[in-house]
């Protein structure tokens, strides 16, 4: 994966940032007459810690659409042997994920999944960029529709593949990927835990609270008014009634983009319906966690998250029953 590419003033040579899903980023060079890149740099030099190996994995949706995703797998996984599988949503909805390394910081930290024993599934649905324009603009009037069903046959297609255990599933998202884990959860019991990063569960209030008020109306093609079906159709909120999956809800106090009343109106109506759910608030954040200790507050919360709901495990780290890859 290649990255801010910069030409020098005589463009004789050209600098950039590349990564792998195995190796951070670092800074090389090249000549332009003749491609050989030269590593500059070694900031991001890490301790060798073995890796889930991570390939591109692609599907057919329930419409014939063709959709492409990332599969990291468990450390020592062994071919055919079911694993639990966890689902991650990216943003955007225009999001992409890259071939960018597993183990950068983030709210879900894929590396710390793998060693943990589970696969971890980041799909493309439709909306996603790089992709083309007819791809990119499948989501419009759509959202919570074919996103959702290019997730879930991809989810499908690891099982069929023997990779997923059917029994073991978890799902999550920050922004966008937070609408569709609200969503996705009003729509299938079929995984044990879900974790909503800044979601949007309410598409109307949502609309009325952001720092960017017309964003949902350019996909919906209207304002709430103008297309009040649509919009409650496709709200989680309006869907709630019946959902049961344990939750985690993360939110920043500060979020301007995605306001934290979002999340509360999650949390008081999965709690008012007894369903297992936690909000955590963390203070002074905008729409991503920026300080270091409270994202790796984060990162911890939802690995015990899924290793409580999914694999069993005690908040001590002692595992119930099987080990995953045994």
């Amino acid at each position: 994966m290649v990255t801010g590419a910069t030409l020098n003033a005589t463009g004789t040579h050209f600098g950039f940032v590349s990564q792998s899903t195995a190796d951070p980023p670092e800074a090389f060079i090249s000549a332009t007459a003749s491609v050989a890149p030269v590593q500059v740099s070694h900031a991001q030099t890490v301790p060798e810690v073995a890796l889930g190996r991570s390939e591109v994995v692609r599907w057919t949706s329930d419409d014939g659409m063709a959709v492409e995703g990332l599969l990291s797998y468990p450390m020592g996984y062994r071919e055919g042997d079911p694993v639990p599988l966890l689902v991650v949503v990216h943003g955007g909805p225009t999001g992409v994920f890259t071939q960018s390394f597993i183990g950068s910081s983030g709210s879900y930290p894929i590396a710390a999944f793998t060693r943990r024993g589970y696969a971890v599934l980041r799909a493309n649905p439709r909306g996603s960029s790089g992709y083309g324009k007819d791809f990119r603009y499948a989501n419009y009037g759509d959202w919570g529709g074919g996103d959702y069903r290019d997730i879930m046959t991809g989810v499908d297609a690891m099982i069929e593949r023997g990779v997923a255990d059917p029994d073991r599933l978890g799902v999550m998202g920050w922004s966008y990927g937070g609408y569709m884990t609200s969503w996705i959860i009003t729509q299938t019991d079929r995984f044990k835990a879900a974790s909503v990063g800044a979601g949007l569960p309410n598409l109307m209030s949502f609309s009325g609270t952001a720092d960017v008020p017309d964003f949902v109306v350019d996909y919906f093609g209207g304002e709430f008014w103008e297309e009040p079906d649509a919009w409650q159709e496709r709200s989680a909120l309006f869907n709630i009634e019946g959902v049961t999956t344990p939750t985690l809800i993360q939110h920043g106090e500060q979020d301007r983009r995605v306001p934290i009343s979002q999340a509360y109106e999650l949390r008081n109506a999965l709690s008012r319906q007894d369903v297992d759910v936690t909000m955590v608030v963390y203070p002074r954040q905008p729409h991503g966690i920026q300080e270091p200790k409270l994202l790796l507050d984060a990162m911890h919360r939802n690995l015990s998250w899924f290793d409580r709901w999914v694999l069993g495990r005690t908040p001590g780290g002692r595992l119930i029953g099987q080990d995953p890859l045994r």
